[in-house]
């Protein structure tokens, strides 16, 4: 029951972000409420199905598929989140380097030595944080610079 609701939640999580982070704003964010959760439940009809599709022609077990959930969400999500929050410099720019070059190392590690000495989602996290790094500190040509504060005064410290 444990890896079910897991299962559940790593359903719903990327549903709510990609409804609220990028069809919003595609849509230009002038969206009442009922229209929003309209959209968020056919998208995650959408993606269920697509995750369903997934399952059915998988020969893994419900923890292994749970267990590759969350090396894509380390390799492409957590290098992005975690700067954003606590490095200054962190850009748009950086976060999508981030995440392109994470899932590629991961992914190729993944099909030529998924066992080698150092798992695959480790040297696509170490891709990610290069990216990260790499593509924040490179000249600006995707996304704008940094990012707004949330607070406006002082610095907590």
């Amino acid at each position: 029951s444990a890896i079910l609701s897991t299962a559940s939640g790593a359903l719903l999580a990327p549903t709510a972000v990609f409804t609220e982070n990028v069809l919003r704003p595609l849509i230009g964010g002038r969206i009442g409420e009922k229209q929003m959760l309209l959209m968020l439940r056919m998208v995650l009809v959408i993606f269920a199905l697509c995750v369903m599709m997934f399952a059915l022609n998988s020969e893994s077990s419900m923890f292994q598929m749970v267990q590759n959930a969350y090396k894509v969400t380390l390799v492409a999500a957590f290098t992005p989140l975690a700067f954003g929050m606590f490095w200054r410099r962190a850009t748009p720019q950086g976060a999508m380097m981030s995440m392109v070059l994470g899932l590629t190392a991961w992914g190729i590690m993944e099909l030529s030595a998924p066992d080698a000495l150092i798992p695959p989602q480790l040297v696509g996290l170490a891709a990610a944080i290069f990216g990260m790094v790499a593509g924040s500190l490179a000249p600006q040509v995707a996304g704008g610079r940094g990012h707004p504060d949330a607070v406006s005064g002082p610095p907590v410290r």
